[in-house]
């Protein structure tokens, strides 16, 4: 539950401030606002999920730097199998990218970016979510 008094924002000399009450658009009551997961009421068509153009083409650097990453963490924990993804030795995605965002903007001591970490651990936190809700919608 997303509970709070007020909204704030960036000013034009880069420090936060409130944004006064009658700007903020959100009434904020005492208990909160409770947010629920719903399924998006909009459905994408093939054409309207651009990985390409939409993705690849708006990060083709840091989409490297994630692949590296994929690569540097195979040769740690399994360097002689194929690359692919050891979910027994990847379980706790938020902590690790908290981790690595404590970093973020230097090199970690294997070569590797700890943003790109941070988005590693985000697109397997998310890989997960999607699955799991696939699976509940699949069960129902």
């Amino acid at each position: 539950m997303f509970k709070g008094k007020y909204m704030y924002k960036w000013n034009k000399e880069g420090d936060i401030e409130i944004v006064p009450q009658e700007q903020q658009g959100i009434e904020f009551t005492e208990g909160g606002i409770e947010f629920t997961e719903e399924e998006t009421p909009i459905k994408f068509t093939r054409k309207e999920t651009p990985i390409f153009t939409g993705v690849l083409n708006y990060f083709p650097d840091a989409i490297r730097e994630v692949a590296k990453c994929s690569y540097a963490g195979q040769q740690q924990h399994n360097p002689d199998k194929p690359l692919a993804w050891d979910r027994s030795k990847s379980g706790d995605e938020l902590d690790a990218l908290s981790r690595h965002l404590l970093e973020a903007g230097t090199i970690d001591t294997d070569g590797i970016r700890h943003s790109a970490k941070v988005a590693w651990r985000a697109l397997a936190n998310l890989q997960k979510e999607i699955e799991q809700s696939n699976e509940e919608h699949t069960s129902l």
